[in-house]
């Protein structure tokens, strides 16, 4: 058996941690209406949405002529909830998750989204490995033209 590249690793990580918290958003939608801004109204849809974009980024990243596509939709998505984080900053008497989170949780979901986003980006990276590059001998001659 052989194991997994650590990126085909990661892919799987993040395509589980999507698809299950995308689930949770129509499982539980009472832990995820409170943190919906109040500009956007209208937040049993808006929930939905997220959970429908993360389920279905989720399982893009599994399939190989989805996966940069779903990447960069949950890309995308990421960078949207980063209002919902600023939001959450704005009025921090709001519960998450069914409760009052301290300041400083709040303030660390900013750059944990960052990571987020990377991890993303890695997961939906390609399989590929380039070709190894020529090796030089020292000398002076021309690189071979592809």
């Amino acid at each position: 058996m052989t194991w997994p590249t650590p990126r085909v690793a990661s892919r799987w990580a993040a395509a589980g941690f999507f698809v299950v918290a995308g689930a949770a958003h129509f499982v539980r939608p009472e832990l995820y209406l409170p943190l919906i801004p109040d500009a956007l109204g209208a937040p049993r849809f808006w929930n939905a949405a997220a959970g429908a974009a993360e389920v279905a980024g989720g399982l893009g990243l599994l399939v190989p002529r989805l996966r940069a596509a779903a990447a960069a939709g949950l890309v995308v998505l990421l960078l949207v909830l980063l209002w919902v984080h600023v939001e959450m900053l704005i009025h921090p008497h709001r519960p998450v998750f069914g409760r009052v989170l301290p300041a400083w949780v709040l303030w660390a979901r900013l750059p944990l989204q960052l990571v987020f986003i990377a991890w993303v980006v890695h997961a939906g990276g390609s399989d590929r490995t380039p070709p190894p590059r020529a090796q030089s001998r020292g000398g002076n001659e021309p690189m071979p033209r592809a």
